[in-house]
């Protein structure tokens, strides 16, 4: 059985410039942050990024990895829109496409099919198809009416945060919900999972635990053992996400910059100094999960 163990350092050794790369999660919820902090510590640069937005996206743009974004929303939940790429998109500073939730979804679900483009109503008669050079009409064979033709959204890479994985591959999800996460791991030519517990591959065979795997272990390139390595967005039912340190985060998009939020905790520091400089790993696990 392979072992499909990496580290966060091995993983973005396989990624490259220009690359299509797929980050999982929604808003600030079960982001790979992490592997995003290790982006950001690389040269990699001119990045197409496809995601549900939150942190990654803001931090990425900010540090200028992205040359185009693919989003239907970026988002901190309770701050409604993203500081950091709420600049890039004002400065135009980054190409976009705009697109719906669903149509996303839709795209990836035609990547992992295989599919040229899955046929929508979904936009019709909206300004995401009028300021989208990226999105095509088209008319039914079988009918009179006009569809879009929403792309197939190939990824070379994703990135994907688990509560727990083993070293062969499977990913467990006990959260509430696991988001597009199964799309974006088969949309993928390789996925690369964090996860915050790495069990025995005997862990699965448990089958109360095993109906909470939501994709092939073979889609699944390479894991990596990062316990808090969502933070600060959540893993629910692990921990919430970081109310303080999100509000900080926010707050240096008006004083300081990116800069200064990166040097305090991410440039020139490993993961576990990350972890100590926003309180440990048990702060992290103590984070009270989110109400609505």
């Amino acid at each position: 059985m392979k072992d499909k163990t990496m580290t966060a350092t091995d993983v973005v050794a396989q990624l490259e410039s220009g690359m299509t790369l797929g980050i999982g999660g929604w808003g600030p919820r079960r982001k790979p942050m992490a592997l995003v902090r290790e982006i950001l510590r690389s040269d990699l640069t001119d990045l197409t990024v496809v995601a549900y937005g939150g942190p990654d996206v803001g931090m990425l743009c900010a540090a200028g990895k992205v040359k185009k974004l693919i989003f239907a929303f970026v988002t901190l939940d309770f701050i409604p829109l993203e500081p950091y790429f709420r600049q890039a998109r004002q400065a135009g500073a980054i190409d976009v496409m705009e697109i719906d939730e669903g149509m996303m979804m839709l795209g990836l679900r035609a990547a992992a099919m295989g599919a040229p483009f899955i046929p929508t109503r979904v936009g019709l008669g909206t300004d995401v198809i009028r300021f989208s050079k990226d999105l095509a009409l088209i008319d039914s064979p079988y009918d009179d009416k006009e569809w879009v033709a929403m792309p197939a959204l190939k990824l070379d890479a994703a990135l994907i945060h688990v509560d727990r994985a083993s070293s062969r591959g499977v990913c467990q999800i006990k959260g509430p919900d696991h988001y597009m996460d199964d799309s974006f791991a088969r949309a993928a030519d390789a996925t690369y999972v964090s996860c915050d517990e790495l069990v025995d591959n005997s862990y699965f065979a448990d089958e109360s635990e095993a109906r909470f795997v939501f994709w092939e272990r073979a889609v699944t390139t390479g894991v990596v053992h990062i316990p808090g390595g969502a933070h600060p967005s959540s893993c629910n039912p692990l921990y919430g996400f970081d109310v303080p340190h999100f509000q900080e985060y926010n707050a240096s998009a008006k004083d300081g910059g990116f800069a200064s939020y990166a040097d305090k905790y991410i440039n020139g520091k490993s993961e576990d100094e990350y972890r100590e400089a926003v309180g440990g790993l048990d702060a992290i696990r103590a984070l009270p999960l989110p109400v609505y």
